[in-house]
């Protein structure tokens, strides 16, 4: 198992770096970073752009992952998308991931004036979206044309460092999002209960993932892929449990979701007065000691 965190583009450079340069001394496996306009209670606070960030990361630190948690089409296109994906690899020197899901109904959704997409719409453009997406960044040349998205002769020379391309870890619980997951994902990503995390009995949270691992293999197999390929990403901070509370609160946490597959706990760097408020110094020891508690 690994452990990564993510860091919300809150902070001006001048902080921000000191604390990916951290994340990086912290042993973490990957840092990650929200890839929104605006989020929720932070929508009239600062907020950086997520690929800005993840450059100006990649040049602040040497070996630690960095990526998307996660990007959408709320207000992305393949085409551009890819060529900022493509930049940032090579600056990395191929250290990035891609976090991607299908969106949804926050302030992304309408910022740019269109009304929000149903929960259909969503999944249609998702459907284009990622395999566009996917095209786009192993082929020096894509021309394709689809309802939502297309490419005309649009050219990403000379490709990703990470060969064929960058990986994805794709954000999905429906059935439609699952299939995409194991079609092109290197990675599936899940926060819990998509109808409402924070109020699932924290007993009960552990049962949620259980579920969706299953129809994740069972996607898989539909495919005639072993689901053994994906790597199984778990982002805290959507659910009743408190695993950030003490080291051993983190260790009973990890060892719970361990036990059901999962491969990757990603956890919140702490921001003081806010919902991911936390103590630094626990989280330092967990960042440091949690895995090696694990049995």
């Amino acid at each position: 198992m690994r452990l990564s965190t993510v860091i919300l583009p809150i902070h001006r450079w001048n902080e921000g770096q000191k604390i990916w340069h951290r994340a990086e001394g912290l042993g973490f496996h990957a840092a990650y970073t929200y890839d929104h306009l605006s989020w929720r209670s932070f929508r009239d606070e600062p907020w950086f752009g997520a690929v800005p960030t993840l450059t100006a990361a990649a040049t602040a630190t040497e070996r630690i992952r960095l990526g998307t948690l996660v990007t959408s089409p709320n207000f992305r296109h393949p085409v551009t998308l890819a060529k900022e994906l493509l930049t940032v690899d090579d600056i990395s020197g191929g250290r990035l991931t891609v976090g991607i899901g299908a969106g949804g109904v926050g302030f992304d959704a309408t910022a740019m004036g269109q009304e929000a997409w149903s929960p259909k719409e969503r999944a249609d453009r998702f459907g284009e979206f990622l395999p566009l997406l996917d095209e786009l960044l192993t082929q020096d040349a894509t021309t394709s044309e689809g309802r939502y998205y297309s490419a005309v002769e649009a050219r990403n020379i000379p490709g990703c460092v990470q060969r064929p391309r960058v990986p994805f870890y794709v954000a999905a619980t429906g059935p439609r999002g699952l299939r995409l997951a194991a079609e092109y994902g290197q990675g599936w990503v899940t926060y819990g209960d998509p109808r409402g995390p924070a109020e699932v009995p924290v007993e009960q949270a552990p049962a949620v993932i259980e579920a969706q691992l299953a129809k994740l293999r069972a996607a898989c197999e539909a495919q005639g892929r072993d689901v053994d390929e994906l790597e199984k990403v778990l982002l805290q901070g959507s659910t009743a449990e408190r695993p950030l509370a003490s080291l051993d609160a983190f260790v009973d946490w990890a060892g719970r979701y361990q036990e059901l597959g999962i491969t990757e706990l990603v956890i919140h760097w702490p921001v003081p007065d806010s919902i991911f408020e936390s103590d630094f110094a626990v989280f330092e020891r967990i960042a440091t000691e949690g895995l090696n508690q694990l049995g």
